[in-house]
């Protein structure tokens, strides 16, 4: 099954009263069926999409529809279909979460699913679905790195993935950002990738800006998931790096990174 949750804001807010726009919504049915239900649910939700932000301003979702049916095929078709939970997809004000039962299968990685050969955890239900007249999914492995090369060329941020491990039935996270990709993420990303976790000083020097510009960009990374801030050595020496895998549903981070 899938249950659909549209949330108020950016956060999962717990208290008596929920943060919900409307009543969680459930669809059940065979798989081939129930990836068709859910992607046209989902688009239906964000055509309505226009939403009041804190700025006061109307924003509209603009996620790729190619890349939003692919992380709902890859939730239904590779969940871990041994444990009894839901796919979950959540709608928030700025970004879309799909979360499905199970970790990654194999040594594929958060950090390296968008150039890993990938790994079938159900290979005779992704084989059979391509069978179908008009296939979810064609099975060839590359619908990750399709997710990654759309939302590029949409310059969006890149799939956001998470393995959730922390909690009470493990699961993966796909998180899709509806916000432009600043081009010096492009870089920082990178950075990090090749150096580990980065510094004020280095962003300086990478971005060209003073200490004060690469405070208010090193803190609007951390706001939206995309990096998380180690203060252990003291603020003056706070470094930052991507999120690691362990991580908690609704969390204080808005989202996870490439």
């Amino acid at each position: 099954m899938c249950v659909f949750f549209t949330t108020k804001g950016t956060q999962i807010q717990t208290g008596e009263v929920p943060n919900l726009k409307k009543t969680p919504k459930t669809l059940s049915g065979p798989v081939y069926r129930l990836i068709e239900q859910t992607h046209a649910y989902v688009m239906d939700e964000l055509a309505q999409g226009l939403t009041l932000a804190k700025s006061g301003f109307s924003t509209i979702h603009r996620y790729p529809e190619r890349v939003v049916k692919e992380a709902i095929t890859n939730a239904v078709i590779h969940r871990d279909y041994r444990m009894n939970h839901d796919v979950h997809v959540r709608i928030f004000d700025n970004r879309i979460e799909v979360l499905s039962p199970g970790l990654l299968p194999g040594r594929i990685t958060p950090a390296t699913i968008h150039r890993t050969k990938s790994f079938a955890r159900n290979p005779l239900l992704a084989s059979n679905l391509r069978e179908f007249p008009e296939p979810p999914n064609v099975d060839a492995g590359e619908g990750v790195r399709m997710m990654f090369s759309v939302m590029r060329a949409s310059n969006l941020y890149p799939p956001q993935y998470r393995e959730l491990s922390e909690q009470a039935q493990s699961a993966v996270q796909v998180a899709l950002l509806n916000e432009e990709r600043p081009p010096m993420w492009e870089q920082v990303s990178d950075w990090i990738d090749r150096n580990g976790p980065i510094a004020n000083s280095h962003l300086c020097q990478i971005a060209g800006v003073d200490t004060l510009r690469a405070s208010k960009m090193l803190k609007r990374w951390v706001e939206q998931g995309l990096l998380t801030a180690d203060t252990s050595g003291g603020k003056r020496n706070t470094t930052y790096a991507k999120p690691t895998a362990k991580s908690e549903v609704g969390g204080s981070l808005s989202l996870p990174p490439e």
